[in-house]
């Protein structure tokens, strides 16, 4: 099985403990500029990748449907692609976008699928005719299913919330979001993975 976590934090701070885990991988985040949060950096990404794998994942206000539109979603893809950059992420791994509460199906087939259409848009704008990255979504098994199925998501991250819509049931996952591992001290989720699961390192 490959294991990981997703932290919110820097994981240089705890580096030791991470690999003293024997984990595979870790999930960081891609975040807006007035994010009290810290973004992956360049510097991180480099120590992460001397025996792991990264997951990036952008996530901001992204816990109600007001925030989903199509416009945010060019603004989001645009924002991530261009911290991807920053730091190395090769092209062809994934970045992950999240929807992080209870969507209704209304919602879904609404502002979220929009959201979506808008990643794609930035994505492509910002790329130009160079390589590109590919989308993952992280969120209910509702929302995963809709969004794959709707050719919107290549990944599918299933969040920890096992209420949430569908996601006792959702079943296609590349990764399954789980609670936190009693051997680390320090906020985080964990989380396993099927072999392909959009993850990256660089160089």
């Amino acid at each position: 099985m490959t294991r990981g976590i997703d932290l919110p934090t820097d994981a240089g701070r705890v580096i030791a403990a991470i690999r003293g885990a024997n984990l595979d991988f870790v999930a960081r985040y891609y975040r807006s500029p007035t994010s009290h949060w810290p973004s992956l950096s360049a510097s991180e990404a480099q120590l992460l990748s001397a025996g792991l794998k990264i997951v990036a994942v952008w996530e901001s206000a992204s816990t109600h449907a007001s925030y989903f539109s199509r416009l945010s979603g060019v603004n989001d893809s645009t924002s991530a692609y261009h911290q991807a950059q920053t730091i190395g992420q090769p092209a062809g791994s994934a970045i992950y976008f999240a929807v992080d509460y209870d969507a209704s199906g209304t919602d879904i087939v609404g502002p979220i699928s929009e959201y979506f259409h808008g990643i794609a848009a930035g994505f492509a704008a910002a790329r130009g005719d160079g390589p590109g990255y590919k989308v993952g979504v992280y969120g209910s098994g509702a929302v995963c299913q809709a969004l794959t199925r709707a050719g919107l998501a290549d990944y599918t991250w299933l969040a920890v919330s096992s209420g949430w819509a569908e996601s006792r049931t959702f079943t296609a996952w590349n990764i399954k979001q789980g609670e936190a591992l009693r051997s680390l001290s320090f906020d985080h989720d964990s989380n396993e993975a099927t072999d392909d699961y959009g993850g990256f390192q660089v160089t």
